[in-house]
């Protein structure tokens, strides 16, 4: 977690708004921030989430740059029936929307052909949550 603040004034400039108009956003709630005796401070995640973009830094220099990984796989199993087809993508699918708020991005799509028993999925995220779903599709397969 960031330990950078922002007044409503460094708010106001950054998203090119009123003063006025950013304290409203803070008394409405679309725009979570602390009051630290009379004035509001945001939160760096908070303006990042609430402005959907990344936060240049205080100092007005890039951004602190975080180490990003992501992994894009498609899997292609073969020889499985309808049952074991619709059990693992209901697993899949389950696993990926039982995530946390804050959690990186996961997709997951999956496809079953019926005629030829072939079955694939495509997984698009971290490395992590991918190698977990690996870990589910192996299970999976081999029960």
């Amino acid at each position: 977690m960031s330990d950078r603040f922002y007044s409503v004034e460094q708010v106001a400039a950054w998203l090119e708004l009123h003063v006025r108009t950013v304290r409203n956003y803070i008394r409405d709630g679309r725009l979570p921030a602390v009051r630290i005796g009379k004035q509001y401070r945001i939160a760096h995640e908070d303006l990042e989430a609430f402005a959907g973009r990344p936060v240049p830094a205080p100092d007005g220099g890039p951004a602190e740059r975080r180490r990003h990984s992501e992994a894009s796989s498609i899997v292609e199993i073969e020889g499985v029936g309808p049952e074991t087809a619709d059990r693992l993508s209901t697993l899949l699918v389950a696993s990926v929307a039982d995530r946390g708020p804050g959690a990186r991005p996961l997709r997951i799509e999956t496809v079953y052909d019926k005629d030829r028993a072939r079955m694939k999925v495509v997984v698009l995220g971290g490395l992590a949550d991918t190698a977990r779903l690996f870990a589910y599709i192996e299970g999976v397969l081999t029960s």
